[in-house]
């Protein structure tokens, strides 16, 4: 059995798996088919959905729903109230559960505050979405994306810090 927090006012269903020192705070839901990884962090009011699976390390900020169709490898952020869709044309009178499309967060990628995550999208390791960002197209690995629609606009180290480059021609080896 594994060793997890699930706060008083969340509720785990039965069949839910759940790796050692993950926390769940107030006002969660984890389904019954979710695979969530060891020491992930769920902040208030958050949701994973069924078939969801999520790595280890992963942090879920507040207001944050997971929906079927989506994966978090390990060491993802998803920053506070960002969106992840799972259906291209949603009708509520239309029922579309047959046609969700898959959505990868890759390893150490962040999506910041208010970001929307477009579904059918592959997130790269270590891309950073900038703060309500709309991502409809796959990010490379190490990418920022800001804006609506979101583009690259530079790139980031695993750290987390703006990458430049030096863009003087190179030159018989060596940039002049």
């Amino acid at each position: 059995m594994s060793d997890y927090f699930v706060h008083e006012s969340s509720y785990v269903d039965k069949g839910a798996q759940i790796g050692n020192g993950t926390k769940v705070w107030h006002f969660s839901h984890i389904s019954a088919k979710a695979q969530i990884g060891e020491n992930c962090k769920f902040g208030q009011n958050t949701f994973v959905a069924d078939h969801v699976k999520i790595g280890n390390n992963c942090k879920v900020q507040n207001n944050v729903s997971i929906y079927t169709g989506v994966e978090l490898e390990d060491n993802v952020f998803l920053g506070p109230s960002c969106v992840l869709t799972n259906v291209t044309n949603p009708r509520c009178e239309v029922n579309r559960q047959n046609e969700y499309k898959k959505t990868l967060i890759k390893n150490g990628a962040s999506v910041g505050a208010n970001a929307t995550i477009v579904c059918g999208v592959t997130l790269g390791e270590y891309c950073f979405i900038a703060a309500g960002a709309v991502v409809t197209k796959d990010v490379p690995d190490f990418a920022m994306i800001a804006g609506v629609p979101g583009k690259v606009i530079g790139w980031m180290s695993k750290n987390g810090e703006s990458l430049e480059f030096d863009k003087r021609p190179i030159v018989n080896g060596s940039s002049k």
